[in-house]
């Protein structure tokens, strides 16, 4: 029986005409399937389904998504990720627990990554606190500048955040990538308007928690703050984390930008 696919002209330049063909008439295409993005059952013949490719150095898995998840569209990750969600989708995750929230900068230092909700205008909101283990130095440089990471980020499309009493504005071309129902990578704009990179990817797939998963796929939209090294720090509830977050504002250490879930 055909398949209520969306199959995108990304996708289908990846895996070629031929086998996206057979998707849509349901030759290669599951009837059921678990949402790459929410993890909750869907059914290909009853709604609208996404095909999600992910595409790492030698490895490509094909996966399927409810379309109000997620469009349908081609993701590249780093071959130890994908080999991460592979093991993941298999049932086999190689580790028995959660992954660290690091992940690789463009310098010497790491990015910590920390989830949870924030409240903004008596509304909850998902967020990712974005905090380097040390200063980051300018691409190129010797780094006698200082920590630029704020001003990268600025350059970027981050705005400043001195009160955390509004939601910060869409950074067009950045989103979340929140895949089998954990956070991947923090996505941005590939060179010459390729396929989405990973600015920040996990080591291995980071878990969220329920409410931070359900929150996020409900506002399909995860609010991402930033701060230099030692303004937040690796705060054990999100009370505490909040109230971080309101100092480094006040010191004008604070940028922050909206992302859509894994969007294009």
């Amino acid at each position: 029986m055909p398949r209520m696919l969306d199959v995108s002209e990304d996708v289908r330049a990846e895996i070629g005409d031929a086998e996206a063909d057979r998707l849509l008439v349901g030759d290669n295409a599951p009837g059921s399937y678990d949402c790459t993005s929410c993890r909750t059952p869907g059914h290909s013949e009853q709604e609208r389904t996404s095909t999600v490719l992910f595409v790492g150095d030698e490895t490509a898995v094909l996966a399927f998504a409810h379309a109000t998840c997620i469009p349908s569209q081609v993701v590249q990750v780093a071959e130890e990720q994908l080999q991460g969600a592979v093991r993941s989708i298999t049932g086999d995750d190689g580790s028995g627990g959660a992954a660290q929230p690091q992940g690789p900068s463009t310098e010497q230092a790491v990015l910590g990554i920390t989830s949870g909700l924030v409240l903004i205008d008596d509304e909850l909101h998902p967020a990712l606190v974005v905090e380097p283990t040390g200063a980051i130095a300018r691409p190129g440089t010797d780094g006698s500048r200082g920590d630029e990471f704020l001003q990268l980020l600025l350059e970027q499309g981050f705005h400043p955040v001195h009160r955390m009493d509004q939601v910060p504005a869409v950074l067009h071309g950045w989103s979340i990538l929140l895949a089998m129902g954990q956070l991947h990578a923090v996505l941005q704009p590939g060179t010459g308007g390729g396929a989405p990179v990973a600015w920040w990817q996990a080591h291995a797939p980071l878990q969220v928690t329920e409410g931070w998963r359900t929150a996020a796929n409900k506002s399909q939209t995860v609010l991402v703050f930033a701060a230099p090294a030692g303004s937040i720090g690796q705060q054990p509830r999100e009370d505490l984390l909040r109230d971080a977050l309101d100092r480094a504002a006040a010191a004008g250490l604070l940028v922050a930008a909206a992302m859509p879930l894994a969007g294009t």
